[in-house]
C-alpha cells in the first residue's frame, strides 16, 4: 500500500467535517491510520482507553499551545486528555492506537 496515493481515503466520521482517514491496520484492538486534517481544523479535547502515537508527516498542528510541525512525534498515554487540536494549513498524521489489554 502506498500511504501517499489517493486510494483508500474516506471521511473520518468522528472528526470535524473535511477530515479524511486511510486505515492501514485494524486488528485485535491495534489500529494504524493516516489522518488528513483540512485547513482550519479544530477538534475539542478528548481521551482514549489506549495509548495514542502521532507522527506528523506533513503540515503541522497545535495542541495545548505547543506546535507539532512535520517530523514531530507525540505519545499520549491512555486516559490522558489531549487537545484541543488546531491546524491552520492542514496536516498529515500517522496515528497508532496500541491494543488495550485487560488486567487479569
Amino acid at each position: 500500500m502506498n500511504v501517499f496515493d489517493d486510494n483508500g481515503w474516506e471521511a473520518a466520521g468522528n472528526y470535524p467535517k473535511g477530515t479524511l482517514k486511510k486505515v492501514l491496520r485494524d486488528e485485535n484492538g491495534a489500529i494504524t491510520m493516516l489522518i488528513k486534517f483540512p485547513e482550519n481544523f479544530k477538534m475539542e479535547p478528548h481521551s482514549h482507553i489506549t495509548a495514542e502515537q502521532h507522527f506528523v508527516l506533513e503540515g503541522s498542528y497545535t495542541s495545548k499551545g505547543k506546535e507539532y510541525p512535520a517530523g514531530s512525534y507525540q505519545l499520549i498515554a491512555a486516559h490522558e486528555d489531549h487537545g484541543p487540536f488546531e491546524s491552520e494549513n492542514g496536516a498529515l498524521i500517522l496515528v497508532i492506537w496500541d491494543p488495550y489489554k485487560f488486567n487479569k
